[in-house]
């Protein structure tokens, strides 16, 4: 009797990975102690995870949500009213659990919403989405009951028994509770990606009438693919409940939805790692810039209108594109051009901040008068020198980086030949 034996090697690149993202998790509030480095990294964990779950219906099964906040947000409501409940002993949770009850109500309410949502694909199914989330969001005012109205629902993250010692009422305790279920559902997501159904699903999006002419139902596929990352988006709402301990109708808002969306795009919807990078983007504009400036959503979108423009595969397909220059030994050829944009390009940066800072500080700051520090500098936006010089860094910065951006893609369409020209050499031979 013949016995087949296979050996399926362990993927050491892949275990590498996995530990250096987990010993990340565990370092990072080590090296940033602040109390805001701390929060800002607790919401990078609870936006990665959330973002990850978007991509897994957005980038893996090309279904385009306006909504998808709905799911996070109902999450993060039934999670905070099982925390209240614990407090009250009505029911007993462990803390550390509470993200559960958010996945939980945000994959019922996948099975609900993606019942309806996903009879249709394309355009369609993203304009239902649209509607749904907004009939959410205007019942969450209906109906303040449940949802708190405007003032949303508060809870008190410290209750029950401590758990070896943990309270979470630091903050850092908190952050490691969104660091170990963060790292949990980017593995569980990652895993997904590789079963059958994630497979599917990327058939689905890249080619449906091929993936009916072989035997699968569409609708179901997306159906379930849709119900899976609703569960992950209510885990994230969970974790958010804890970390803010308030959740209020903003939570399933359509700028909610929106953030998500431009968070995966910014980081690249094609690659599974793409969302963490856009969630760490998306976070230091919206928490760490918008400390310094009131105008960091208007930096926000530019910064996502160029990405569109130039780099649509997001920050992901730049850092793989550079890292096959550097692959075939090439990237030496790329420095002084890089370093000649880049410098040309901070110029420019330059003279756009100064000119947005004074605009919105003539605007929205008027009654504290034109004085405002700018860069460290005491400037008067009332008078006409700094507009002078702010339109002249501008002027000059443009012109030297388009010039030096023609130089860029000279070089870097010539070394993409070269390594064109290797590859085909190397099939050949």
């Amino acid at each position: 009797m013949s016995k087949t034996v296979s050996f399926a090697p362990y993927n050491v690149g892949r275990w590498f990975v996995w530990g250096g993202a987990a010993l990340i998790f565990a370092v990072l509030p080590l090296i940033f102690t602040s109390g805001f480095a701390i929060t800002l990294l607790s919401q990078m964990g609870i936006m990665i995870i959330f973002a990850l779950a978007y991509n897994v219906i957005f980038g893996q099964g090309g279904m385009l949500s306006f909504g998808h906040a709905v799911y996070s947000g109902l999450g993060a409501f039934f999670a905070i009213h099982a925390m209240n409940w614990v407090g009250d002993g009505r029911i007993w949770i462990p803390m550390s659990l509470i993200p559960l009850v958010g996945g939980v109500f945000g994959a019922i309410f996948g099975v609900i919403f993606g019942y309806v949502t996903t009879k249709k694909a394309g355009t369609p199914f993203a304009m239902i989405t649209l509607g749904i989330g907004e009939m959410v969001f205007a019942a969450s005012l209906m109906f303040p009951g449940f949802f708190g109205g405007e003032g949303g629902v508060s809870s008190n993250r410290v209750v029950g028994d401590p758990f070896l010692g943990v309270t979470y009422g630091p903050s850092i305790e908190v952050y490691y509770l969104i660091a170990v279920w963060c790292f949990v559902c980017m593995v569980a997501m990652f895993a997904f990606s590789q079963t059958p159904l994630g497979r599917i699903s990327n058939a689905v999006r890249d080619n449906p009438e091929r993936a009916e002419f072989i035997g699968y139902n569409t609708q179901r596929v997306r159906f379930l693919v849709l119900i899976v990352s609703a569960f992950f988006a209510g885990i994230s709402g969970g974790l958010a409940a804890i970390n803010f301990e308030i959740v209020t109708a903003e939570n399933v808002s359509a700028i909610r939805s929106g953030g998500v969306l431009l968070a995966t795009f910014i980081g690249g919807a094609m690659f599974f790692f793409g969302p963490v990078l856009g969630a760490v983007i998306f976070i230091f504009f919206a928490v760490a810039l918008s400390e310094y400036t009131d105008a960091w959503q208007f930096y926000l979108g530019v910064f996502f209108v160029l990405m569109v423009m130039y780099a649509p595969g997001g920050v992901a397909s730049l850092i793989l594109m550079n890292l096959r220059v550097a692959k075939f030994g090439l990237f030496n050829r790329l420095w002084r051009p890089y370093g000649k944009v880049l410098s040309a390009g901070f110029l420019l940066l330059i003279g756009v901040i100064m000119l947005v800072e004074m605009s919105y500080h003539l605007t929205l700051g008027f009654g504290t008068g034109g004085g405002m520090k700018l860069f460290g500098f005491q400037v008067d936006a009332s008078t006409a020198m700094p507009w002078i010089v702010a339109v002249l860094v501008t002027g000059g910065g443009g012109w030297l980086f388009h010039l030096m951006r023609r130089e860029f893609m000279r070089e870097w369409g010539s070394v993409q030949a070269v390594i064109e020209d290797r590859i085909q050499r190397g099939l050949a031979s």
